[in-house]
């Protein structure tokens, strides 16, 4: 399975953003992990595909959300309230089964997509 991620950008605090992911092939949860510079990489949220529970990080609840379009394969992260701490590197990652909060080299990784938040 590829991801395959899109949407990041430079963007002015308190702005939105729009995140995408596409998976090339049958996945049962799919979700979003930041890697701030210099710091690791931290759990977001994550979905399940097909039931669409999804459950999120403290820090990003109320501010993003992470839904999806079964017919293409895709989620996406709507993030609004943007954060100048909310600069980094979003990856998408999917797995088999669920998605936990540790980032595990078992899951499916996007490359990576860059959101920069300006003050």
């Amino acid at each position: 399975v590829q991801l395959q991620a899109s949407g990041g950008g430079l963007v002015q605090a308190g702005d939105s953003l729009r995140l995408s992911c596409i998976a090339s092939g049958r996945i049962y949860s799919m979700g979003w992990f930041r890697q701030a510079p210099g710091k690791e990489r931290e759990f977001l949220t994550a979905i399940t595909l097909y039931s669409g529970v999804t459950r999120s990080a403290d820090s990003v609840k109320g501010r993003f959300t992470i839904s999806r379009d079964i017919s293409k394969n895709t989620v996406y992260l709507q993030m609004n309230s943007l954060k100048p701490e909310d600069t980094g590197v979003y990856y998408c990652a999917a797995d088999h089964t669920a998605l936990t909060s540790t980032p595990s080299e078992r899951y499916y990784w996007g490359l990576g997509t860059h959101v920069t938040v300006s003050s």
